[in-house]
């Protein structure tokens, strides 16, 4: 059984969908983090960096408990765990490096960058014309990249679908929020189709989506987000 601490947001989702794709057993602790939830002793003691999604293996490495923060890390466990979703590097080395350089190109590149087109384009206080026009861009460079490398590989990765393509899925989801058109990106529109068509991934993106509020953001989630709260020793 895991222990999943988590929020319905793009890095949260890729664990939730991925849990859902190994069929693997697991109970959801909501981690507000519009309330400050992150921030709580309890939770530090998982992912210290305050940040979710983290996770608690009851049956990690030699039979005890384990607990695991990073999306990305997480994703690779638990695909060497279920033994799917990421080639052997003994068997397939060419393949397991392509899918972790890919990995690493939505944690490097794809969340970063697009979370910065979230907060200037919805977040910010203010618009400042600068950074919306430099994150939509880089945005659509992304997308761009990725769009070519689906006209020349059915998946991120290669030929079968695996954590590159669960950890990129959910952050393409708010395509609109970043200033994109799926129509632009053709090959990008296939593949995200076929993907949010899985069982799994329906099952998977509902997780907590219902705990959020809708309309955006209030001033003290905001403060709690990107203000001071953010900041403060621990």
């Amino acid at each position: 059984m895991f222990q999943v601490y988590s929020w319905a947001t793009p890095n949260g989702h890729k664990v939730h969908i991925m849990l859902e794709e190994c069929g693997f057993p697991y109970e959801v602790h909501p981690i507000h983090i519009g309330e400050g939830d992150q921030f709580k002793p309890e939770f530090l003691k998982i992912s210290p960096n305050n940040k979710i999604p983290a996770i608690i293996d009851e049956d990690g490495p030699g039979g005890a408990p384990y607990a695991m923060m990073e999306s990305g890390a997480i994703l690779i466990y638990l695909a060497k765990k279920a033994g799917r979703f990421l080639p052997s590097e003994a068997d397939d080395p060419r393949g397991y490096y392509t899918v972790l350089q890919w990995l690493m190109f939505q944690m490097g590149h794809v969340g970063p960058m697009l979370g910065q087109a979230h907060h200037f384009r919805a977040y910010a206080p203010e618009k400042i014309p600068y950074a919306v026009d430099r994150y939509t861009n880089e945005a659509g460079r992304l997308y761009g990249v990725i769009n070519k490398r689906l006209g020349e590989s059915a998946y991120l990765g290669g030929p079968e679908y695996t954590i590159a393509d669960i950890a990129t899925f959910p952050w393409l989801r708010s395509y609109e929020r970043q200033g994109q058109k799926l129509e632009d990106y053709p090959h990008l529109k296939k593949w995200f189709e076929e993907i949010a068509a899985r069982p799994a991934v329906e099952r998977g993106v509902k997780t907590l989506a219902d705990r959020r509020r809708s309309g955006g953001i209030s001033e003290k989630e905001r403060e709690v987000m990107f203000g001071a709260a953010q900041y403060a020793k621990r």
